[in-house]
């Protein structure tokens, strides 16, 4: 009785995380979906933000049945003249007052049907959202995150598994795990005041950018790769190094060749981990990234990321608006889930084969 209450307490939970994956999906899916039928997979090139464009509406037709009008007026006239050539030559001066008159009075016509034509024209105001800009910021600031954080994770992780004393390795650990807990809007704070002045002085440019954002959101990631990391590289069976020193391998070797493909699922593992905490931090990115909707032409300049999009604009987004940013949610979502899972299943299969 216990055993099958227990079996149906984790199919449960294993069920509820469907749930929770679904259920998420399908929310950002029905929000965004006014900006899904407005502007399509368009939305993924369109670099502008809520920018109003206006739109004329009917004034070619106008225009076109203003020159019909003329082209009218002006056939009658020539028929009329072919008509009454000889009676023009004989009531000259009749005539002249006639044609004058009837000119006039086309003159007149013609002006109230431009006036009618204008009036006619009506001019439509659109706004544009669009979601290159937060995305291609989104892409390059974890890439330069993660650049940045994959070899100093693996180089502590190393010192801390198997070059560093029990001493040193333990209160090293305990620094490396308390890293990992601090809120990330204290790195946003001290990578603004702090951080952001000697990255300007060493590369030039703005002091709140690109590259500022992705080098702190690389410091924030770091602590999570080297545990994980170290834990995993602390899996390996000392018989499997003791046999690689015994056969005259040097410690790079053992490393190299015994333990690094001994814990690699662990380590990618925890690069994967990283990579999602990367892809959708807000707080410590909205103070460094610049929050401009601008794609950055030097790693120096500002830009924004799809994170820092929605919080920055969420408390006055109404309407098509707040659809986009759903829209920009539902692709974060799709985009880190499916990069994960690539990542995940590839190199699992390796593994295994």
């Amino acid at each position: 009785m216990l055993e099958k209450l227990f079996m149906k307490i984790s199919f449960g939970s294993a069920s509820l995380v469907l749930l929770l994956l679904m259920g998420i999906f399908t929310t950002l899916f029905l929000a965004a979906k006014p900006a899904i039928d407005e502007y399509g997979l368009g939305f993924l090139g369109e670099s502008r933000w809520n920018t109003q464009v206006v739109v004329d509406g009917g004034e070619e037709p106008a225009q076109k049945a203003v020159a019909n009008e003329e082209d009218e007026g002006e056939a009658l006239l020539e028929n009329d003249e072919s008509e009454d050539d000889e009676a023009l030559l004989e009531e000259d001066g009749a005539d002249d007052e006639l044609m004058s008159d009837d000119e006039l009075m086309g003159d007149d016509e013609l002006l109230e049907d431009e006036e009618e034509s204008t009036a006619d024209t009506k001019s439509t105001t659109s706004t544009i959202y669009g979601g290159l800009v937060p995305i291609v910021g989104t892409i390059l600031s974890t890439l330069i995150a993660m650049l940045f954080a994959v070899p100093i994770a693996m180089g502590i992780a190393v010192f801390l598994a198997e070059i560093a004393p029990k001493n040193i390795s333990y209160p090293v650990g305990i620094a490396i795990e308390l890293l990992a807990a601090i809120p990330s809007i204290i790195f946003g704070m001290w990578g603004l005041f702090y951080f952001a002045p000697i990255v300007s002085d060493l590369f030039g440019g703005y002091q709140v950018s690109l590259l500022t954002a992705g080098l702190v959101l690389g410091v924030m990631v770091l602590p999570f790769m080297a545990a994980i990391t170290r834990d995993s590289m602390n899996t390996t069976p000392d018989i499997l190094k003791e046999s690689a020193y015994a056969l005259g391998a040097t410690k790079f070797e053992v490393i190299k060749d015994v333990i690094f493909p001994y814990s690699k699922v662990g380590i990618i593992g925890s690069i994967i981990l990283s990579l999602g905490r990367a892809l959708g931090e807000t707080m410590a990115v909205a103070f460094l990234i610049g929050a401009i909707y601008n794609i950055p032409e030097h790693i120096t300049d500002p830009t924004i990321s799809i994170p820092v999009a929605m919080a920055v604009n969420f408390g006055e987004a109404s309407g098509l608006g707040e659809s986009a940013l759903f829209y920009l949610g539902l692709i974060l979502f799709v985009f880190s889930f499916g990069l994960i899972s690539f990542a995940k299943f590839y190199f699992l299969k390796r593994n295994k084969s």
